[in-house]
């Protein structure tokens, strides 16, 4: 045990506490954080994916859009990163307009 004088005591530095607190509660927070913005833009891509083959994809005389296709399989993936832009474009181009408040 140490010494009276050498412990912390939480009454003399009551600051450092909070401090510790907020930092614990930063850290819990953060993860989930990121993961629902990731999850958000799954759900976003997984949208765009549906409207992009269901008005795009299969309008008559349409021809193969490879890079289409890589950004559907992509948002399959759980790539939305790299699905979304191509997949707005996409949509944009055929005429639509984009899902303006997205609700998973």
């Amino acid at each position: 045990m140490l010494p009276r004088q050498g412990r912390l005591s939480v009454l003399r530095y009551p600051g450092a506490l909070m401090l510790v607190v907020l930092m614990l509660v930063a850290l819990t927070l953060a993860p989930s954080t990121t993961i629902g913005a990731q999850s958000d833009d799954q759900a976003y891509c997984t949208e765009l994916s549906a409207l992009y083959r269901r008005y795009v994809q299969n309008a008559q005389g349409r021809k193969i859009d490879v890079e289409a296709l890589t950004a559907l399989d992509d948002c399959q993936k759980g790539k939305p990163a790299a699905a979304i832009p191509v997949l707005e474009k996409r949509l944009l181009q055929g005429g639509f307009s984009l899902p303006k408040e997205f609700k998973p």
